[in-house]
């Protein structure tokens, strides 16, 4: 839906709002017009139920008005006497419009010192965790968002079994798109499998000012642009279920490209413009590679010993394997006595990969040697033609096309290109572009599969880890991770302890301060 169909919902609300409730408004001591005003009725409504004028705000906060506007039904029918159980359950299951009811049929008068404290245990604890909700889902979806790492794309520097919070107001929050959604959940309802939003309507793409931009280098969540494929696994992407955007997966990788950037990937290592990316310390680059020892070999000594991940035996005898190492492990693991031959995993320069971006035989391009290629940058104009065309198809078509509410359709004709039926020579970008891959170069599922993540797919930026568990949470902590920083110099630092200390002085101070009260 477009600005102007939300708006015109918008104006519909209001005269619909009017009709229901003008005469409470009057035996409220309030004029009939301010029942027909937009914002301004729901200020006096506020005054009129005893509630503070800023649930006004609540109720333009995508999701968070879906559980306010019961919320004022019913605390409306209350402020008139109506406090039945009947009552209740008649204005939810009308959406409101049981207020017509008592606006035109029943004798009205206003409680205007009405208790607002609920009058059974029951509906106190109901008010509270309504109220702990709005709260959490306000937190979630403006400010900061828990966040598990599912896949070693990112190892040695996040590892499988992080729990972070995610920063939505470092880069700035995106209003959902989809505002008819269960709060605090992502695309699916836990336990019954479901899915846990309405596709339609949606709000048009919205972002809140945020107070720096995303830097080369740094991680970032993302919604995966390709949204949920059935199998994921590099090299075997095949189908995908359609989503909304801001309900497509999250992904986490390292952002190494711009917009405007001109990149490449020589041997496994990214070229920015030329010049070799440098990571910064904490980042540690895994390759792939397969070995063959004299002896058995115990996968899990490998990961204790030398820090080697995924290594998975490839024959019954457990003496060949399959691993990912740093290049630092690999010089100290070649040392190994049993060690019989060693070789790296990787794709010749020249040899073409079907399923890496762009998928077209005429760039012969792989996970090991890719590119160049050019990152589009808001405002930047590039020449289309039919070589050119199948780096910014989807671009055009899918995330600056259908997304942004326009339908795209790019074809040829011989030596033509053509955008809805007319030829274009070139093409100006709407939105920044970033390449999101990850450390582990040769088992991550990333930009070189499903190149380019547009900015509206930004969701925020990893701030810290708060837990972190090995195998799994039963397995065991890893202690040190506990409370430390994503981002940084040198190695993390766990302020557990600091946090522990403050933890322990609330607790103090709130038992010393309940017992000055009671006494």
């Amino acid at each position: 839906m477009t600005f102007t169909g939300w708006f015109l919902f918008f104006l519909i609300v209001q005269v619909i709002h009017f009709l229901g409730t003008w005469k409470l408004y009057v035996a409220a001591g309030r004029k009939a017009w301010e029942a027909a005003v937009p914002v301004y009725n729901a200020v006096i409504l506020m005054k009129i139920i005893n509630r503070p004028w800023w649930w006004v705000i609540l109720l333009f906060v995508p999701i968070v008005n879906l559980i306010m506007f019961p919320v004022v039904w019913v605390e409306t029918l209350r402020s008139f006497g109506f406090n039945s159980s009947k009552d209740t359950f008649l204005v939810l299951i009308t959406f409101g419009l049981y207020t017509y009811y008592i606006n035109y049929t029943q004798k009205i008068e206003h409680i205007k010192d009405r208790s607002l404290k609920p009058r059974t245990t029951t509906g106190e604890w109901v008010s509270s965790i309504l109220f702990a909700v709005v709260a959490a889902t306000i937190v979630h979806t403006y400010f900061m968002q828990p966040f598990t790492i599912p896949s070693s794309s990112l190892e040695k520097t996040l590892l499988v079994g992080d729990y972070l919070f995610v920063s939505k107001f470092h880069y700035g929050a995106r209003v959902p798109l989809t505002p008819v959604a269960l709060p605090m959940v992502h695309d699916t309802i836990p336990v019954v499998k479901t899915k846990s939003y309405r596709s339609k309507p949606q709000i048009p793409y919205f972002r809140l000012p945020g107070f720096e931009d995303i830097e080369r280098n740094d991680i970032v969540v993302f919604n995966w642009p390709v949204d949920t494929l059935i199998d994921i696994r590099p090299g075997h992407m095949r189908g995908s279920v359609q989503k909304p955007i801001d309900k497509k997966s999250n992904y986490v990788k390292r952002c190494v490209g711009l917009p405007g950037d001109s990149l490449e990937v020589r041997e496994g290592y990214v070229y920015i413009n030329g010049k070799q990316n440098v990571l910064p310390e904490r980042a540690k680059l895994q390759f792939g590679y397969q070995f063959r020892t004299t002896q058995q070999l115990n996968p899990q000594y490998m990961a204790d010993r030398y820090g080697v991940t995924d290594v998975y035996p490839m024959n019954r005898e457990y003496t060949v394997f399959s691993a990912h190492m740093t290049d630092e492990a690999f010089e100290k693991f070649k040392n190994y006595p049993s060690l019989d031959t060693i070789i790296r995993v990787k794709g010749a320069k020249g040899q073409w990969n079907k399923d890496i971006f762009p998928y077209d035989q005429r760039y012969p391009f792989n996970n090991t040697n890719f590119g160049p290629i050019y990152i589009p940058e808001a405002g930047k104009t590039v020449t289309i033609t039919p070589e050119s065309i199948p780096f910014y198809k989807r671009i055009i078509e899918v995330y600056e096309g259908s997304e942004m509410g326009i339908q795209n359709e790019i074809t040829q004709s011989g030596t033509q290109v053509l955008l809805n039926g007319e030829p274009i020579s070139e093409y100006t970008f709407k939105m920044d572009y970033y390449w999101m891959m990850g450390d582990n170069r040769d088992n991550s599922q990333d930009a070189r599969a499903w190149g380019y993540v547009p900015y509206n797919h930004v969701v925020g930026k990893p701030v810290f880890i708060w837990m972190s568990w090995e195998n799994g949470i039963f397995k065991g902590a890893r202690w040190k991770r506990f409370f430390t920083t994503v981002g940084g110099d040198g190695q993390p630092v766990s302020y557990l302890k600091y946090f522990l200390i403050l933890l322990a002085g609330w607790f103090v101070f709130n038992f010393f301060r309940k017992k000055k009260k009671k006494a």
